[in-house]
């Protein structure tokens, strides 16, 4: 689905609000504000700024090119051109009324309306509206630019088309739209976090534990699991071979058991308001909103790539996302110019390969020109079906030169030329760039290897001829500087 091209108008730009700007406008969007907050402006520019370091470092692929962000003083213009709107104002019933009644009064009768409300059902957002079908909820959950669900409930007046239109889009945006089965308050998510919540404020308001201990336990507990099995297939476990069944005919009972207050709700009166405020400043008042914002996008970051890695929860989708935004050559055939040098690396800098000098570590450098020479054997045919079936490429010795500092968010790419080619050496030298910036060079000798044996060999047929075909069009290209050198050669 192509969406750089599109429009989408951001109706309230708070913390929700500003999240989802950034997550179409990272993506390719063009984002129209509309926000009467006379610091909207500057409150939305750092979240797009922190997403701008976080979002492109969960991809291993460029992310599309960004859209144009503008702010409005008036709806009609905010809207105008809008294929899809995100509702983001205050959870009040009446103001949401007014909020759709204006906007449906100049926006295109086929733009979906989004609403990020956290607790009201589509019917109640509907009522009085002059195109009820054109209403759905989206609710999001913040950081909006890094976390990828979003809970997508319709109404009876909501049509399938477009329902599946709006799956559609915010797929497209690298989220997850959970299609909610029937209306109900707080739709599914926040009635799960009610409950801990409700038995988190008993635990505070008894001493039982501090805001800070109860989030230890979260975190340093369930949290880990939840993070990426969920709630059901981490008990599954808890039940041993015998899975479910077992797990509940051993814990069932004590649903009877009275642990919890979930029924009981306590007063937040003056006096629990000030303890859970003292204990929430004691806990994280040393930290600006911003730090504690950057903190919670870098460790969602590290969190979420730990999944990739393992194509398992979160990290499948990202690695999903990954594959429908990049922009790289994925055959030889889509190379545009095989007498130059072939782009083989396009993303950005993950929070987690900064050090403590502030710039990407000399060990991320060696691991991105390994992913360019990954790119570069798949695109003359050592794919992963080559090396199943029983060849690759080994590296035999490698030289990188460090010639520049980069940073968390910065956009690096890579080129690829072959200096040899044929028999069983495979010899490239790769260039890394932030933009006209050139930050290190990159010398790889590979030479391959029969799998069985363990020994050097020649390519097969399918690797060798399209090697060959590079290595002939690369031969009229200079060599490059830097090339054949070593550590103190004279």
């Amino acid at each position: 689905m192509t969406i750089a091209a599109q429009t989408a108008a951001i109706i309230g730009g708070g913390v929700i609000g500003g999240g989802w700007a950034a997550r179409f406008l990272l993506m390719g969007w063009n984002v129209q504000v509309f926000d009467p907050d006379t610091e909207a402006r500057r409150k939305i520019g750092e979240v797009i700024d922190n997403a701008r370091r976080a979002l492109p470092g969960l991809s291993d692929v460029a992310l599309p090119e960004e859209g144009r962000l503008s702010f409005h003083a008036d709806l009609a213009d905010a809207v105008a051109g809008a294929v899809y709107i995100q509702e983001s104002v205050p959870e009040r019933l009446d103001l949401k009324h007014a909020v759709y009644a204006d906007l449906q009064a100049y926006c295109d009768p086929d733009a979906i309306i989004g609403s990020s409300t956290s607790g009201f059902t589509p019917s109640q957002l509907q009522q009085g509206a002059a195109r009820p079908g054109q209403i759905v909820v989206t609710h999001p959950f913040n950081p909006v630019y890094l976390l990828p669900l979003v809970e997508v409930v319709g109404s009876p007046a909501n049509d399938t088309a477009l329902m599946d239109r709006t799956s559609e889009i915010l797929t497209a945006l690298g989220l997850y739209p959970l299609r909610v089965r029937g209306e109900i308050d707080a739709h599914i998510a926040d009635r799960l976090l009610e409950a801990v919540w409700r038995e988190a404020l008993w635990l505070v308001k008894d001493g039982i534990a501090t805001t800070e201990e109860i989030d230890n336990a979260i975190r340093y507990g369930f949290g880990l699991r939840w993070a990426q099995m969920g709630l059901f297939e981490t008990y599954r476990i808890a039940g041993g071979e015998a899975g479910m069944r077992h797990f509940l005919a051993q814990f069932g009972p004590a649903l009877a058991w009275p642990w919890t207050k979930l029924m009981d709700v306590p007063d937040l009166d003056d006096a629990l308001i000030e303890k859970l405020s003292d204990q929430s400043d004691a806990q994280s008042g040393h930290m600006t909103l911003r730090a504690l914002e950057q903190a919670r996008d870098d460790n969602l970051v590290t969190i979420l790539r730990g999944l990739k890695a393992r194509d398992y929860g979160a990290g499948a989708l990202l690695n999903a996302q990954d594959r429908r935004i990049d922009r790289l050559p994925a055959a030889l055939d889509a190379v545009p110019d095989l007498a130059a040098p072939i782009p083989t690396l396009s993303r950005a800098v993950p929070v987690d390969w900064v050090d403590y000098n502030g710039h990407m570590n000399e060990a991320r450098y060696l691991e991105t020109f390994g992913a360019a020479t990954d790119r570069f054997m798949a695109l003359v045919g050592c794919d992963a079906a080559y090396i199943e079936g029983g060849s690759s490429y080994f590296t035999a010795e490698t030289h990188i030169r460090h010639l520049g500092e980069v940073r968390a968010g910065e956009g690096i790419g890579v080129e690829t030329q072959v200096l040899k080619g044929e028999g069983k050496k495979l010899h490239i030298f790769h260039w890394m760039r932030a933009g006209d910036r050139l930050l290190a060079t990159g010398e790889q000798m590979l030479i391959h290897v029969n799998l069985g044996t363990r020994r050097a060999s020649e390519p097969e047929a399918n690797v060798a001829g399209p090697l060959a075909r590079v290595a002939a069009a690369h031969a009229a290209l200079p060599w490059p500087e830097g090339a054949g050198a070593a550590i103190g050669a004279r």
